[in-house]
């Protein structure tokens, strides 16, 4: 029984760490209105060059690997998550990051 438990534990933290979502951030204008506020989604690499924007800060879905690895052999799930699902906005890049810096 304990060991059922575990395993529906550990499935159960894999479904709330495996999704990237995408995110509202504002983008400063020179309107008299101020801020745009724009939604960014999540790209991966057969998207990329339609969904990433070089002016946003992204991350690695670490979940979305995972549950590539996990779920190999249906070979759609992998597709999906690496394909479409990879990285997720984080915010606006400042300009003094350095690459490779967390």
């Amino acid at each position: 029984m304990k060991k059922i438990l575990s395993i529906l534990l550990v499935i159960s933290f894999l479904f709330v760490f495996g999704c990237g979502d995408s995110k509202i951030i504002k983008i400063p204008s020179n309107t008299t209105t101020g801020n745009n506020n724009v939604e960014f989604g999540t790209y991966g690499l057969f998207n990329q060059n339609d969904n990433k924007n070089p002016k946003i800060r992204y991350r690695i879905i670490i979940g979305n690997i995972v549950w590539s690895v996990i779920l190999v052999e249906t070979i759609i799930a992998p597709l999906y998550f690496i394909g479409f699902s990879m990285y997720e906005p984080m915010g606006l890049k400042t300009g003094d990051e350095v690459k490779g810096e967390v």
